[in-house]
C-alpha cells in the first residue's frame, strides 16, 4: 500500500469511494431520516481539500482503498483537524485507516501540531479510540441547507502517539 496527496486528477475517484462506501458503512448507526439529507453532502469529494496538500489516498495495485487529511486550525496554531476520511467498504480490517492516521498524525506533528481534533460519524468513534482519540462528546454538525449531521467531537494528543 502507498499513500500520497491527492490532486484535482483525484477528485472523481474518491468522490465514487465516498459515493460506495459511507451508505453502506453509515446505515447502521443512522436512521434513514438522518441519511436521506445528508448522504448526498457528506458523500462528495470537496474539491478544496482534495488539492489542500494535506489531504491522501491509500493506494494499492492502482486501485484506491481509502482517503482522508487533515487541516491546521485557523486560530490554534497548535491544533489539526481529521478530514473527511473514508476507506472502501471491500477494503474494511486490513489496516488502511491505520497507515492513513499513522501518516496524517506524523505531518501533522511535523508541521507543529499537538493536539487533533475529529468530528467522528457515531460509526467511526470506535475506529478512533483504537488509534488513539478521546471522545469530548456529542456534536452537531451544520452542514449546507440547514442540515444537522449528529457526530462526536474527539481530541488526540499528539506528542505522547498511541
Amino acid at each position: 500500500m502507498i499513500i500520497r496527496p491527492t490532486t484535482a486528477a483525484d477528485l472523481a475517484a474518491v468522490d465514487a469511494l465516498l459515493a460506495r462506501s459511507y451508505p453502506k458503512l453509515l446505515k447502521a448507526d443512522y436512521p434513514p431520516s438522518v441519511l436521506v439529507t445528508a448522504l448526498p453532502v457528506i458523500a462528495r469529494a470537496q474539491p478544496k481539500l482534495i488539492t489542500c496538500g494535506t489531504y491522501y489516498v491509500v493506494e494499492e495495485d492502482g486501485q484506491i482503498l481509502g482517503a482522508g487529511g487533515w487541516t491546521p486550525d485557523k486560530e490554534m496554531a497548535d491544533l489539526g483537524h481529521i478530514r473527511h476520511v473514508v476507506t472502501d467498504d471491500r477494503a474494511l480490517r486490513r489496516g488502511v485507516g491505520r497507515r492513513l492516521m499513522a501518516w496524517c498524525f506524523d505531518r501533522a506533528h511535523a508541521a507543529g501540531k499537538r493536539r487533533m481534533e475529529c468530528w467522528a460519524t457515531r460509526t467511526a468513534v470506535p475506529f478512533y479510540e483504537a488509534v488513539g482519540f478521546e471522545v469530548l462528546g456529542p456534536i452537531d454538525v451544520p452542514m449546507q441547507g440547514g442540515i444537522v449531521f449528529p457526530s462526536v467531537r474527539m481530541m488526540r494528543d499528539l506528542t505522547g502517539g498511541a
